[in-house]
């Protein structure tokens, strides 16, 4: 059964993200003082007096807004209102009750869902004084809180895990481990959140033309031909020379945390144009984070395209990647759905390399017959041997060779190690290493 979900609602810059750090007891959605800096739902595991649920901290509320990303943003706590067992509504006790505080709590009473009213901001006794005033909204006691330092936090999840479905509650268990935790990078604007709605198949992320929509990476779960998969969609990723504000400057953070934390990922470049620099570094750092890595160049649709097209592209991308080639390359399109199930298949078959565990006999009998090709070069007219060989470790895969000489190994020799290993054994799409050590 699945957790439990509990939403943080509420109109821009009352403090829902800075309650959902606290709630979660880490740093994970950004907070800003700059009003509606939250747009897409965010999700992350909670637990309370031995309760485990799911957090949702919504976008800004902004009711008639004639803004694109505010009109989608209010679509998005709506969205999140349908799917919530609980509802947290966060109130501002300094400003007092607002017109638009009454308006989400008409809404609120309309979906006749658990809610419970939070009174933020209330960092002393005398701001307490005020929280009377929100008995008008019709959600019953207002819960004094403050979200910056911690105040009767947890006298308010006391409360919602009293509404929580007791069921539900009790069963949902940790998360499944195995589970292949695929993000999806890029530069801004190159498709990653159309990608995320074509594989879901719903609308669950906003997708508009504006570079940088998106600010969080936001975890979701799929199934996909009876295996779950964990699906982060990240914050586009520019040079750190064009983040021009703190907020891009913490997505950009996010972002590389969702590479360090994923298994493989999906570096979406753009068919309109070549292999970027800014492409090649994104690939760079999931691989030297020991990720798996998959590209796929999406609006494959846009492009006037012959028999060789697809093939040219490829090349192109391949002569830039140089020692990289071993990097699966995919052709989508997000908008008209082409191939995106493809994306899946491909990520779990390079998920599956990365797990691959090869006996120590195979190693050994593959390190003898290279040898035999090729020599280690000698170090100042003494010998060089490599003797043995074995797997120390899977997921990223890691392999000890043993030698006489270990600093004598140099970058060409281990490069011809690398070639003929892959060969021999593929592992597509994943980094390898291996470590020399003294015999």
């Amino acid at each position: 059964m699945k957790k439990p979900v509990v939403a943080l609602v509420g109109r821009p810059n009352v403090g829902k993200s800075t309650l959902f750090n606290r709630i979660i007891r880490r740093r994970e959605a950004i907070v800003d003082d700059q009003p509606g800096v939250t747009r897409d739902r965010k999700y992350a595991d909670a637990e309370w007096a031995g309760f485990d649920f799911i957090l949702v901290d919504t976008g800004g509320y902004f009711p008639g807004t004639r803004d694109l990303i505010g009109r989608e943003v209010l679509k998005q706590v709506e969205a999140t209102l349908h799917e919530a067992d609980v509802i947290i509504f966060l109130i501002d006790a300094r400003e007092g009750v607002t017109a638009l505080d009454q308006e989400i709590a008409r809404i609120l009473i309309r979906h006749n869902k658990p809610a419970i009213l939070a009174a933020n901001k209330v960092d002393n006794d005398r701001i307490a004084l005020n929280v009377a005033d929100f008995y008008q909204l019709g959600l019953g006691e207002p819960h004094p809180i403050s979200a910056a330092n911690g105040r009767q936090v947890g006298d308010l999840l006391d409360v919602v895990v009293e509404k929580l479905p007791r069921k539900a509650a009790a069963a949902a268990g940790e998360e499944e481990e195995g589970l292949l935790h695929l993000a999806i990078v890029g530069k801004p604007n190159v498709g990653k959140s159309s990608l995320v709605n074509a594989l879901l198949g719903e609308d669950r992320h906003i997708v508009t033309d504006i570079p940088g929509t998106t600010r969080d990476a936001i975890d979701t779960r799929i199934r996909y031909y009876g295996k779950e998969i964990i699906l982060v969609d990240t914050a586009g990723l520019r040079r750190r020379t064009k983040i021009r504000d703190q907020i891009e400057f913490y997505s950009t953070v996010r972002t590389h945390e969702a590479i360090r934390r994923c298994d493989v990922a999906v570096v979406l470049i753009d068919a309109t144009m070549d292999l970027t620099d800014q492409d090649l570094r994104i690939i760079n750092e999931a691989v030297q984070l020991n990720k798996g890595v998959v590209i796929a160049v999406n609006k494959w649709d846009l492009i006037e395209k012959d028999a060789n097209t697809a093939r040219e592209y490829e090349t192109r991308i391949r002569e830039r990647l140089h020692t990289l080639r071993y990097i699966p390359i995919l052709f989508i399109s997000a908008r008209t759905k082409k191939r995106v199930y493809k994306v899946l298949e491909l990520a779990q078959h390079v998920y599956e390399e990365r797990r691959k565990k090869i006996a120590t006999s195979q190693l050994n009998r593959f390190l003898q017959s290279i040898i035999a090709k090729y020599q280690p070069p000698s170090m100042d007219k003494k010998e060089v041997k490599i003797n043995y060989i074995t797997q120390v470790k899977t997921n990223p895969p890691v392999f000890a060779l043993f030698t006489n000489h270990p600093d004598a190994i140099k970058s060409n020799y281990r490069q011809y190690i690398e070639n003929q290993f892959r060969e021999q054994f593929k592992f597509e799409g994943v980094p390898l290493t291996f470590v020399f050590k003294k015999k």
